[in-house]
Order: C-alpha cells, then structure tokens, then sequence
C-alpha cells in the first residue's frame, strides 16, 4: 500500500468542502431529505461517494473514526486526506458500519454532554425508493416521509436509539452519491 493514495480528495478542497458542507448541514436540518454533496468524487471503492463527501468535509485530526473491515480499501486515502485517526468503536465520533452495530457498543454522549454522540454513517441500498417511513419530532413542523431501502432491525435500532435522548448516535443513510440525515430527536415509524 503506497503512503500517499492514488485518489483525490475533493478537485477544488475549498469549494467542493463548502459545497458538501451546505448539503449535509441542509439535510441535516431537513431530516429524511435526500442530498448529493458531492456527485463527482472519486472515492475507493466499496465506500459510498455520499460517505466518502461527508467524510472529508467533517473528519479532522481531532475526529477518532471507526471503519467497519469492509471499508479497509478506504482506510488510507480517509487517513490522508481527513487526518481523522482510527480509534476503538466505543469512542469514535464517526462510525462507518456496513450493518447496524449494537447500540451499545458505540459512543452515545451523556446527559451532560449529547453531543458527544457519534454519528452513525450507514450504506443503504436506496434512498428515494423502498419502504416509506414517517419522521416526527423537535425540529420538524409536521411529520415528514422519505423511503429507503433499510437494514432489517433498523426500526428497532431507532426507537431504542430515540429512546435515550437526549443521549444517542445521529444517523447518516448513503446510497451511492446520495445521503440523508436522521437525527436522534426524530421519531421513526413505518408510513
């Protein structure tokens, strides 16, 4: 494996960043919407663009992450061009998992300090099709419905994970170029 990775981050770092930026904080702030922060990036594969996006726009040196053993291709053009160093999975503030971890082997914050919580950056097989779920919660003027193609046990990953609120793991979906946010205020249930 050669120390420098044969992809790029982003071509133009600070406008792509910007960009990605604004469409992850967008999804964020509007959960279930479905984002492309950065269509274009080259990213090694088996990792999902979206993931690869969100990555290098919010990873830094001070960020531990955990990459599940499948995402091992992706390790070194992340370390390069993140600085984010691989830490335990108990205390990584980004979670890359192929599936859904137990809940309780992640970094869920405190009550002193939610924010603390990791960020669960989750592959799915579509987003925009699949089942439909409803989103309701702080933050949401009404109920909102996206469809997404969802891990088996997911509803019942969420509600335990919204169950520990203020506490809990925020949720990234990423299907290729695509991602949506799903934040631990929102209620999740089938539409």
């Amino acid at each position: 494996m050669s120390a420098v990775p044969d992809l790029p981050g982003f071509p133009d770092p600070v406008t792509d960043a910007q960009a990605a930026f604004r469409a992850i904080l967008w999804a964020q702030s509007h959960p279930g919407a479905i984002v492309a922060p950065a269509p274009t990036l080259a990213v090694p594969p088996p990792l999902p663009i979206a993931a690869g996006a969100l990555l290098l726009t919010l990873a830094d040196a001070d960020t531990g992450l955990w990459l599940d053993p499948i995402f091992a291709p992706a390790r070194a053009w992340l370390r390069f061009h993140t600085g984010a160093p691989e830490v335990p999975l108990s205390r990584a503030g980004f979670v890359l998992a192929a599936g859904l971890p137990a809940l309780d082997t992640i970094g869920l914050g405190s009550d002193e300090a939610p924010q603390d919580g990791a960020s669960l950056i989750l592959p799915v097989a579509a987003l925009g099709e699949g089942t439909r779920w409803r989103l309701s919660g702080p933050g949401l003027a009404a109920s909102t419905d996206f469809a997404a193609a969802l891990p088996e046990g997911f509803a019942a990953f969420w509600a335990a994970n919204h169950a520990l609120f203020p506490r809990g793991v925020d949720v990234f979906l990423c299907a290729g170029p695509r991602l949506a946010a799903l934040p631990r205020s929102a209620a999740l249930e089938v539409a």
